[in-house]
């Protein structure tokens, strides 16, 4: 199984995720935000398989420092979408695509165990 992971290098729920990948002999391509900006197609991708309260990160520093208009505007998907590609650490990591297409947020080993079963 192959799988594409999104995300930023120099996280440490990154660097979780690429060590139980690697255990587990998971084929992955890293697809890194600092590099590579995510597109509005693509996270428009990821929104039709998510929810954009639980694709945006609340809870690093990015999201505390934004003024209460920014954070009000990340609650509507059409305003979201351009803060999100400018500002791609508030993106949940990492989102890893599987090859069915489905999607999971954030590191859970019991969820990507089940995954790549």
């Amino acid at each position: 199984m192959s799988v594409k992971v999104y995300g930023i290098k120099n996280c440490n729920t990154m660097k979780k995720a690429f060590d139980f990948l690697q255990e587990k002999g998971v084929d992955f391509e890293f697809i890194d935000y600092k590099k590579q900006k995510p597109t509005a197609e693509l996270l428009q991708g990821f929104l039709e398989k998510t929810e954009l309260n639980k694709l945006v990160n609340k809870q690093g520093t990015t999201f505390r420092k934004m003024s209460d208009v920014q954070k009000v505007a990340l609650e509507d998907q059409n305003s979201a979408i351009p803060i999100l590609i400018e500002n791609s650490s508030m993106i949940k990591r990492p989102v890893i695509v599987y090859s069915d297409g489905s999607i999971t947020l954030g590191f859970d080993p019991a969820e990507f165990a089940s995954k790549i079963a």
